[in-house]
């Protein structure tokens, strides 16, 4: 299990919700599509991937998932090689994963939500091996609104249920592939946090106090775009 040498990373892009709490935009539109600062939220996170290194994405998709393989294409606009795994219906975070694992390999990805919007930079941990035996490493923000009682907390740097202070999980994280495959409750949908949960005081884990937004209603959509006009990212 350990790296031996610097690996190019590769990361999957989960893309295969329904987006409920969206409707009625996404009735006829993948959540991914959703257009912030002029473009897709995918296409920020796929260019964002492309600066930190990765060659190789692997996007998971079921709602209205051709329109997001149409737009995206083999990803050869951003420098990168996009493989799809199809769901027939949505397999949730762990599930899509662990369908997916043949296509990501035998080495760490990245896991990056597809309905986030985080301005943390990930060069650095595909960079930074895991340790031996570490199965991965997750990042954790300051809780929103709609999540006040956050998830999990951190205890010397790793993963807790007991730490006092509790964050939310981001929707990113460095996983090796044997997390999921020899996760002792993994069904055919299954969600990712569960997995966490099963690994704490293994996987590492790091607050992040940036910007994040998990872009799950019109109403964080809207203030998601109104953030970035201030800031002005010229996106």
């Amino acid at each position: 299990m350990i790296e031996a040498r610097p690996h190019t990373p590769i990361a999957m892009v989960l893309a295969a919700g329904f987006g409920k709490r969206m409707r009625p935009l996404t009735d006829h539109c993948p959540k991914p599509l959703l257009q912030v600062a002029g473009k897709p939220l995918i296409e920020h996170t796929l260019k964002r991937l492309m600066c930190a290194g990765v060659k190789r994405v692997v996007i998971n998709l079921s709602h209205l998932g051709e329109q997001i393989r149409e737009r995206l294409g083999d990803g050869s606009r951003w420098q990168l090689d996009i493989q799809y795994s199809r769901e027939e219906t949505p397999l949730e975070t762990g599930g899509g994963i662990l369908r997916a694992l043949p296509l990501l390999g035998e080495e760490p990805f990245l896991v990056i939500n597809g309905d986030i919007w985080c301005d943390f930079d990930v060069t650095a941990w595909v960079a930074r091996p895991l340790p031996p035996n570490c199965p991965g490493r997750l990042l954790l923000v300051p809780n929103p609104a709609h999540n006040p009682k956050g998830d999990f907390g951190i205890n010397n740097g790793l993963l807790s249920v007991n730490a006092t202070s509790r964050l939310t999980i981001a929707g990113i994280s460095w996983l090796r592939p044997e997390v999921l495959r020899t996760y002792p409750r993994a069904r055919a949908c299954f969600g990712l946090a569960e997995v966490f949960a099963h690994n704490t005081n293994l996987l590492q884990a790091e607050a992040y106090s940036g910007y994040w937004c998990d872009v799950g209603t019109p109403q964080r959509l809207y203030n998601l775009q109104q953030h970035l006009q201030q800031i002005d990212t010229h996106l």
